[in-house]
């Protein structure tokens, strides 16, 4: 399961980090909350932990961002002890679960176990669909027409974030942050070899959807079929 933490506290979301990858969670870490929007809108993360006191932007108004924009991912807010106003306008804006800090990672640990089975419950089947292709990114199966392909995990998070940041410019940096996350040694070329791979297998399923190279810039996926 992808996390995404959104807290400005850096020693102790560090320590957190570190629990939460001995339990075999991934995390990503943002310490503002424009940082914070910017890795939400992605739509690559299982559950958001979000901070409402943040630099930049602060967590009720990235939450809302998020929920703006399609993303339903679920958010455990992070609220002071005894913010009972806090609590209820990041509920009524679209969180799904709150916890008073300091708190304990054991109580952290559950509640995301919590929302984690919550969300295979409430999701569908999860497909995500653009142009003639259909990408169900939990099995990593991609359909076109009667035609299917499995991809590795890499090609299916890069197709996944082009899809949903369908009809803007994704940058390579952007692209490295989102795959392999802050502290990666990934370099462009990586990036490079998984889209080329990835517009192979578009080719081999014979879709209209194909991955258009903007230059110094980065990709935008776009269909044949239409001109998007």
């Amino acid at each position: 399961m992808r996390l995404l933490m959104v807290e400005d506290e850096k020693y102790m979301v560090e320590a957190v980090a570190q629990v939460l990858k001995k339990n075999n969670y991934s995390i990503d870490l943002a310490y503002n909350g424009e940082d914070g929007l910017d890795c939400g809108l992605s739509g690559i993360y299982d559950i958001i932990i979000l901070d409402i006191m943040l630099p930049k932007m602060d967590g009720i108004s990235v939450l809302k961002e998020l929920r703006k924009n399609g993303i339903e991912t679920p958010v455990i807010l992070l609220t002071a002890r005894g913010e009972t106003e806090d609590k209820v306008r990041g509920l009524d804006s679209g969180a799904d679960d709150y916890l008073a800090k300091p708190f304990h990672t054991d109580e952290l640990l559950a509640r995301l176990r919590a929302l984690g089975r919550r969300k295979t419950e409430l999701v569908n089947d999860g497909i995500l669909k653009y142009g003639d292709i259909k990408l169900n990114p939990h099995t990593l199966q991609l359909e076109c027409g009667s035609k299917e392909i499995v991809l590795t995990l890499k090609e299916s998070q890069l197709l996944e974030l082009l899809i949903k940041r369908k009809g803007m410019i994704v940058s390579k940096e952007n692209i490295i942050v989102k795959l392999w996350g802050y502290d990666t040694d990934a370099e462009d070329n990586r990036v490079e070899i998984h889209v080329s791979l990835l517009r192979k297998k578009l080719a081999q399923l014979d879709s209209d959807v194909y991955i258009h190279t903007i230059r110094g810039a980065g990709y935008i996926l776009k269909t044949i079929r239409d001109g998007q």
